[in-house]
């Protein structure tokens, strides 16, 4: 009989024991040779032995389950609940759930969302098959194993889809699963998500990329690029960063009205008006700061997404504007270099700290001159060119591409790889930008995850639509209860990259 000494955490009087516990038939010497050993203490607690190492916490995952439910544009999407904890499932467990958002605007590098393409079944959008994967293969592979070792999970469910991209079980569904796995492990521990992430210092508040102005795939209008958002850098705390944009978009509102423009919105909740041109787009924003009451560049800084991938004409090698092709009556086209002095032009006008997928996703030499020509004034984000994968994500700290990366949770299929393309954009200095899709739904996850990397920034859409203020509500949220901790500021100042003063 082998006396350990152990701390329990979170049983069911809510209390820290600290106790002696006997593991049977165990001696010092046979520990490290034991693989797998595990008994129960009851309260919820049980102790497992994993390759020698002692784990105080055990948690099993008991029941895994998806359905398909409906996304911000009406589209199925895969919800998943798993319920983990020793006894009675139902009295002892506790119940996560996590649905999975989609994106319009896709790079091909992306891991693979499953659909069914039944056109009779959500004009070919139905999702039943990676709910029945998730019910059947990856149910499988998890169920018993502990909940409180996420990237073991996620390996499971790797493991289980067989490919290089998911194409297999489809990353629409592992997401699901890594991610309820991870509310509930939180739940269990009674921790709120963002500290079980994050750890016991996490208190970085991000500065929302507010997208108040959408085109491209994202909008039926003109407007080439497609998205438009403000950057409250000069706030003094999260609060007061939310409530700033906020009231800069109902200003552009009113300016909208005023100019007879529309004042509908896409996907994201940015309005959606037919303009000739991003400078047109940009004069509008610049006016709806200062009517507000900010002054642009000090108060409020101004990011892009051009989205270049859905603009690339590979016959032509060159980006094709249609909206402003259409509006000025003559075909656009830009090649690579003219689009970085178009960039260029755009930022000796206006207060932009930001521009996310400049140039289309294979266009490694074109982003070098990108990075070269621009790198040092703004961030420049790879969503397209990096697609939250750390293997192109190394070849571009590699060739010094980019400095940002944007990190979007089912382009990967699982938190713990997402987690390590943050990891590695940090190490070599790049910022991270944890990032919402076209196609939400009213989960938060990303809130929390924002908080738990410290990444600093979010993007999540407009202050409009449920699906997107429940990201603003749960940071909010987080902000109030970290109180005085909280903490929130300028993401470019630290490496003295300050946003641009107006000319």
């Amino acid at each position: 009989m082998q006396n350990l000494y152990g701390r329990f955490i979170g049983n069911s009087r809510d209390k820290y024991d600290e106790v002696i516990f006997a593991v049977p038939e165990i001696t010092s010497e046979e520990l490290p040779a034991k693989r797998i050993e595990s008994f129960s203490l009851g309260n919820d607690i049980s102790i497992k032995f994993l390759g020698g190492k002692i784990m105080l916490r055990y948690l099993p995952i008991r029941r895994v389950h998806a359905r398909q439910v409906l996304d911000s544009r009406g589209n199925p999407t895969v919800e998943v609940e798993v319920t983990v904890g020793e006894g009675v499932i139902g009295i002892n467990g506790y119940t996560a759930r996590a649905m999975v958002p989609s994106g319009a605007s896709t790079g091909r590098f992306e891991a693979v969302e499953l659909r069914d393409g039944d056109k009779g079944n959500y004009v070919g959008l139905s999702v039943e098959k990676a709910v029945n994967n998730v019910n059947t293969k990856l149910a499988e592979a998890i169920v018993g194993e502990n909940a409180l070792n996420q990237m073991y999970v996620d390996s499971l469910l790797i493991e289980a889809d067989g490919t290089e991209n998911k194409s297999s079980v489809g990353a629409n569904a592992t997401l699901g699963v890594s991610m309820a796995v991870c509310r509930a492990a939180a739940m269990a521990l009674r921790i709120p998500l963002y500290q079980y992430l994050g750890g016991c210092h996490t208190a970085r508040m991000p500065v929302p990329m507010m997208n108040i102005l959408n085109g491209g795939k994202h909008a039926d209008n003109t407007v080439d690029l497609q998205e438009f958002m403000i950057m409250p850098v000069g706030a003094s705390c999260f609060s007061e960063g939310i409530r700033m944009c906020a009231e800069v978009y109902q200003f552009l509102k009113i300016l909208l009205k005023e100019k007879k423009l529309s004042t509908g919105v896409g996907d994201e909740g940015g309005f959606a008006p037919d303009l000739a041109e991003s400078r047109d787009v940009l004069q509008l924003i610049v006016e709806a700061v200062r009517r507000a009451g900010y002054e642009p560049g000090k108060d409020i800084g101004i990011a892009i997404d051009a989205a270049a991938s859905e603009l690339y004409d590979e016959e032509k090698n060159a980006y094709y504007f249609p909206g402003e092709s259409e509006m000025k009556g003559e075909e656009i086209l830009r090649d690579a270099s003219e689009m970085v002095s178009y960039y260029e032009a755009l930022l000796e006008e206006f207060p932009i700290v930001s521009i996310e997928d400049g140039l289309q996703e294979d266009d490694w030499e074109g982003w070098k001159l990108l990075t070269e020509r621009l790198g040092q004034k703004i961030q420049l984000v790879g969503d397209d060119l990096f697609v939250t994968n750390i293997k192109r994500l190394r070849c571009g700290i590699t060739l010094g591409v980019g400095n940002a990366i944007l990190v979007k949770l089912n382009q990967i299929g699982t938190l713990s790889e997402a987690l390590d393309a943050v990891e590695m954009a940090h190490r070599a200095g790049y910022r991270a930008v944890i990032s919402h899709r076209s196609g939400e739904t009213e989960d938060p996850f990303i809130a929390d995850l924002a908080v738990a990397t410290g990444a600093g920034q979010i993007k999540t859409g407009a202050p409009c639509r449920s699906d997107r203020n429940a990201k603003y509500n749960q940071l909010l949220r987080i902000h109030e209860g970290l109180g005085e901790l909280s903490v929130y500021q300028n993401p470019f100042e630290k490496s003295g990259q300050k946003p641009q003063d107006e000319a």
